[in-house]
């Protein structure tokens, strides 16, 4: 017996029960089907066709969106049989995933294109698997692989790493724009989490991504403010004085805050910084003012975007503690809150 042995004589009506109507050749022999019994289904005017090197179409019209997607997959994934006992048509991804433009349709991206007008799909490897685009699969490799999403039962990358691969192919500065703008508006990632993937794949020294990241943050920011608004209001917090600068009285400047409790000397910031090369200055200049306020009697709180969105009562809780616990402080050293 060779590799090409069916393991069963079953006839080719029973794939008509086959949930999937694209396999590779591994499951069409753990189904019982030759190589020289598949060849011959794929002869011209035959009732199958090969979508990939060693996957098939068990239909000859046009593959459906969901079928290129099953066998790009197949194509790029190290074959996974069904153990035994196991139902024969469990697909064998291994560790491949969609990702770039056509994970972003999966997402329901409004800005991706349809997945459908896409002759290529990317998909994610592990950058020692030895094969090559082909067709419409296009390989993209990770040196370390993410934890996949599934969506209809289809492993795709998470919104982030999605979004670097597509970037890297879409040269038009507005797509590029509308579809990070629409990550964080819709609430699938944080920027932060953008722009370290984009940092990753070098995206950030192309003149057409920079302008891009930068509404992306500037889009984050807002995001965060409204929630930042709407936690003190539906938390019933104390309203604090919004977007102002502290100073020391006829001395130096000590720094801008999103919002100050004066009554009890309590400070937040919104964290919505993102790292960049080049950025150490301004994480340590951010340090540093915090620390200078700490030393005042400034209780400084700091929330970040994700927090905010995942937990907002949580971080309701954080400040409320923080502003129940200054009646048990020294007095804070007074000073003049102006406007930003």
């Amino acid at each position: 017996m060779n590799h090409n042995t069916p393991l069963s004589p079953l006839p080719l009506s029973h794939l008509a029960d086959v949930q999937r109507r694209v396999l590779s050749s591994a499951q069409l022999r753990a189904h019982g089907v030759s190589a020289a019994r598949t060849a011959s289904q794929c002869r011209p005017g035959g009732p199958w066709q090969l979508l990939l090197p060693g996957v098939y179409l068990l239909h000859p019209g046009p593959p459906t969106s969901e079928e290129r997607l099953h066998g790009v997959l197949l194509y790029a994934g190290r074959p996974v049989l069904p153990a035994q006992g196991e139902a024969r048509s469990a697909p064998g991804f291994g560790e491949a995933m969609i990702t770039g433009l056509a994970a972003l349709a999966l997402y329901q991206f409004s800005s991706a294109p349809p997945l459908l007008s896409l002759d290529r799909i990317d998909v994610l490897v592990p950058r020692t698997r030895r094969l090559r685009s082909t067709g419409c699969a296009r390989l993209v490799r990770a040196h370390g692989m993410p934890r996949p999403k599934e969506i209809t039962g289809v492993p795709v990358a998470p919104v982030p790493r999605a979004l670097a691969d597509a970037v890297t192919q879409v040269a038009d500065p507005n797509a590029v724009r509308r579809l990070l703008t629409e990550a964080v508006r819709a609430g699938h990632c944080e920027p932060a989490a953008v722009v370290k993937e984009l940092s990753r794949a070098r995206l950030l020294s192309r003149p057409h991504v920079v302008g891009a990241v930068d509404s992306l943050l500037a889009e984050g920011r807002a995001l965060a403010e409204e929630r930042l608004y709407e936690l003190v209001r539906t938390q019933q917090l104390p309203e604090p004085v919004w977007n102002v600068d502290l100073r020391l009285p006829g001395g130096p400047h000590l720094g801008g805050v999103d919002a100050y409790w004066p009554g009890q000397a309590v400070a937040l910031e919104l964290d919505t910084r993102a790292p960049r090369h080049g950025e150490d200055a301004q994480w340590s200049e951010q340090a540093r003012k915090r620390e200078h306020l700490e030393r005042l009697g400034i209780t400084v709180v700091h929330l970040t975007p994700k927090k905010l969105r995942e937990s907002p009562e949580q971080q309701a809780t954080v400040v409320r503690t923080a502003l129940m616990a200054a009646v048990q402080r020294d007095p804070a050293a007074y000073v003049v809150v102006l406007p930003r």
